[in-house]
């Protein structure tokens, strides 16, 4: 068979500026604990554990174990009408770590996918009750939810929505949390509670009873760990409460020990009604999304249908795939056997204060962080987010990868780091700002 020479044309990539990649690409061809390798055989410190999604470090031999296993003795179970017994065992298991009452979950194939679904959840929800009317989705400003339209509807990041219309009707959206006199905090801001009272504000215009659900990322991930004031999310919950909204958390960065616990609900002492996961969930090596909602959530759709009758007409392909399912069993193993979210939580002070030592640095003009998550960032050059491009490219050159939206670094390791890769991430950072 004859084939033809490797080329990089064909494929358009996601979130890439295509052109310029093809010119001078960034190739990884290999990985393995906290590095990647290019493919000019040059070692690169991953300092965004992929897309948040690595927290157990790269090439962990028992997820690859695991999930040629279960291809070996079951490649795929059709979700609809059929299930698989690993799928029923690891919702078991995501219920012992997930908040209080929330032990049922649905799964997705993506942070997007959990979006869409966790809407699709709310509007059902509060159909089976007798409140159809409950239609307007509160999102947020700055916020990022995935690239599906109820995703992009919802969520806050321009670039993302202007392109692709007007998207769903009947979405409002909250401010976002970042206020000048937060800059160069570390953990929760003092000031911006009050910023949580735009959802009464939609509430006294247009009427508790339209609404069915706010979401909010508790850490805004990929606009650059926009932390939440002190009080902030406990105001949201009150007003949810006060009001018969549900809260959803997407907890698709946040989740799996990025802020120093299972789940930043756990963190920050606020418990949603919904919340979405993905990435972490089986380390980045298959894909998976999940939705996780309490029980009153669930019995209430449920119980509404007629016997014998779907409850929740939604669902995909590939919903609890079973090596997904495999590779999410082997994942959460890890992270009890290694105490790894306990582990984030002990470097977290010397993370951030080696993120924070680099505010004296001329360029920098805020940094934020909570967890093992931070953002650094940057003076913008003579266009948005040129400057931030540039570093990308000369980060990598360099020897790291870290996460830029515009001209923001984000810096979030895997959970496995040492100190020693905390100061070589800085270290490396700190070479490249001086360039510029």
């Amino acid at each position: 068979m004859q084939t033809a020479a490797n080329t990089l044309e064909n494929y358009w990539m996601p979130f890439t500026a295509n052109r310029d990649f093809k010119e001078n690409p960034r190739l990884i061809t290999r990985a393995e604990g906290m590095y990647f390798w290019t493919h000019r055989g040059d070692k690169v410190l991953d300092g965004s554990s992929g897309l948040f999604c690595v927290a157990a470090g790269h090439g962990r031999r028992e997820i690859v174990e695991a999930a040629s296993k279960q291809l070996a003795e079951l490649d795929y179970s059709p979700p609809f009408q059929f299930g698989h017994p690993p799928a029923f065992e690891l919702t078991r298991q995501l219920a012992a770590i997930l908040p209080a009452d929330i032990n049922h979950v649905f799964f997705a194939n993506s942070g997007s996918e959990a979006v869409e679904t966790a809407l699709k959840i709310a509007l059902a929800y509060h159909r089976a009750r007798g409140q159809g009317q409950r239609q307007r989705l509160i999102g947020r400003e700055r916020a990022y939810h995935g690239v599906n339209f109820g995703g992009i509807s919802v969520a806050g990041m321009v670039k993302n929505r202007e392109a692709f219309g007007l998207g769903l009707p009947g979405v409002c959206h909250l401010r976002h949390t970042w206020l000048p006199e937060q800059r160069f905090t570390k953990g929760q801001p003092k000031v911006g509670a009050e910023l949580a009272d735009d959802l009464q504000r939609f509430v006294d215009l247009h009427g508790a009873d339209s609404i069915a659900a706010c979401i909010v990322e508790p850490i805004a991930g990929s606009i650059g760990c926009l932390v939440p004031p002190k009080g902030y999310l406990e105001r949201l919950r009150e007003i949810c409460d006060r009001h018969g909204i549900l809260l959803i958390f997407d907890e698709v960065i946040t989740g799996f020990g990025r802020t120093g616990k299972a789940f930043a609900a756990d963190s920050f002492g606020v418990c949603p009604d919904i919340m979405t996961m993905a990435k972490a969930l089986t380390n980045g090596n298959v894909p998976m999304g999940a939705v996780a909602v309490r029980d009153e959530v669930y019995e209430t759709v449920v119980d509404a249908a007629p016997d014998r009758s779907v409850e929740l007409y939604h669902g995909y392909t590939y919903s609890g795939c079973p090596v997904a399912v495999a590779a999410s069993l082997a994942t959460l193993e890890i992270y009890r056997k290694e105490d790894l979210f306990n582990r984030a939580a002990e470097l977290s002070p010397y993370f951030l204060d080696a993120v924070f030592s680099m505010r004296d640095i001329s360029l920098v003009t805020d940094i934020r962080g909570y967890g093992l998550f931070a953002t650094v960032d940057i003076e913008a050059g003579v266009a948005p987010g040129a400057r931030g491009y540039e570093m990308l490219q000369r980060l990598y050159e360099n020897g790291l990868i870290v996460k830029l939206t515009g001209d923001a670094l984000l810096i979030a390791p895997p959970l496995i780091a040492e100190r020693a890769h905390i100061d070589e991430m800085c270290d490396k950072m700190r070479k490249v700002l001086a360039t510029f």
